[in-house]
């Protein structure tokens, strides 16, 4: 069990915020260990080709061997408050500025505990030189545009949905009532956060910065990053990843709620007003959306701040 201690001056400066550069972390790992995610599916081969680049390399280096355990909180800053289309260049520059005592700290010291081996040498040689955060950035940057960047206004549409409900959780009855209602593996006392993993930790995180980020890829799992206490994140996955899951790529296109959301789209319609027209949550008719674009069978536009979605002409054949 992780124990994190708050208090009021804490409980005041906790924040609702989406975390773009661990959305890229978490897909690099399922591309790194050859898995899929149970929901959005096999990364694909152009995650894969971007392995090839010496910079993603170095990043698939620092994720834990066998797939599971620590990784270095570095590589996931916490969000600032900046206009949502230059949070990931904010991100990356803060990666790249790590501190050389942090970059030892955790690449070295910390990695090596938790991984009970040492780290490759490449990354130790990049580490003690202070040229890792620089090359670490540069290839989540390549990373994500490679694989994300594309569909990340889908994306951030369906975690922008999830934290408009846990804002006005927070805003009629509290933060204490935000944090424990985020997920089982999170409890709420009163005065400390409670994360059930298999190990014991206290940390206190009095008169911090709290960020409290909604997640897609993290899913199912909560996810806490404490080790720098001027970064701490609390990630959970946003209300409906998982709802409807199909097994093969032919039902991913011809399932039920695809087909109606196809007819449904004779004109352009946001991620929003469809989840409304259906009584489905945001993230799950993005997740269908993104299926139907990759049979090219949906074309998307934006409007303004708003990406609109309608039936492709191969659509119109088929329906």
């Amino acid at each position: 069990m992780i124990v994190l201690r708050f208090d009021t001056a804490t409980i005041a400066r906790t924040r609702l915020a989406v975390s773009p550069i661990i959305e890229a972390l978490v897909w690099l790992e399922l591309t790194v260990h050859g898995r899929r995610h149970p929901v959005f599916g096999d990364p694909g081969p152009r995650a894969r080709g971007a392995l090839g680049h010496p910079d993603v390399a170095l990043l698939a280096e620092l994720q834990p061997p066998g797939g599971s355990g620590y990784t270095a909180d570095l590589l996931t800053p916490q969000p600032r408050r900046v206009p949502p289309e230059d949070l990931l260049e904010a991100q990356l520059a803060d990666l790249e500025a790590t501190s050389q005592h942090e970059v030892e700290r955790q690449v070295i010291t910390y990695a090596e505990a938790h991984w009970g081996q040492p780290v490759p040498r490449r990354v130790r040689s990049l580490a003690e030189s202070g040229q890792l955060p620089r090359r670490a950035a540069a290839g989540l940057a390549r990373f994500w545009r490679e694989t994300l960047a594309e569909d990340w206004p889908t994306l951030r549409d369906a975690l922008d949905e999830d934290l408009a409900r846990r804002a006005r959780t927070m805003a009629t009855h509290g933060v204490g009532r935000l944090l424990g209602t985020l997920h089982p593996q999170l409890t709420w006392t009163g005065g400390s956060l409670l994360v059930d993993k298999p190990y014991a930790e206290e940390r206190d995180v009095r008169d911090r910065d709290v960020v409290v980020a909604a997640s897609l890829f993290t899913w199912p799992q909560a996810m806490v990053q404490v080790d720098d206490p001027d970064q701490l994140v609390i990630y959970y996955p946003a209300t409906g990843i998982g709802d409807d899951r199909s097994p093969s790529r032919l039902a991913e296109v011809f399932g039920a709620t695809r087909a109606q959301l196809l007819a449904d789209l004779d004109s352009g319609r946001s991620t929003s007003e469809l989840a409304t027209r259906h009584d489905l949550s945001p993230a799950t008719v993005s997740y269908h959306l993104r299926a139907l674009h990759r049979a090219r069978l949906v074309v998307r536009n934006r409007d303004g701040r708003r990406v609109l979605y309608q039936r492709s002409s191969q659509a119109e054949a088929l329906l």
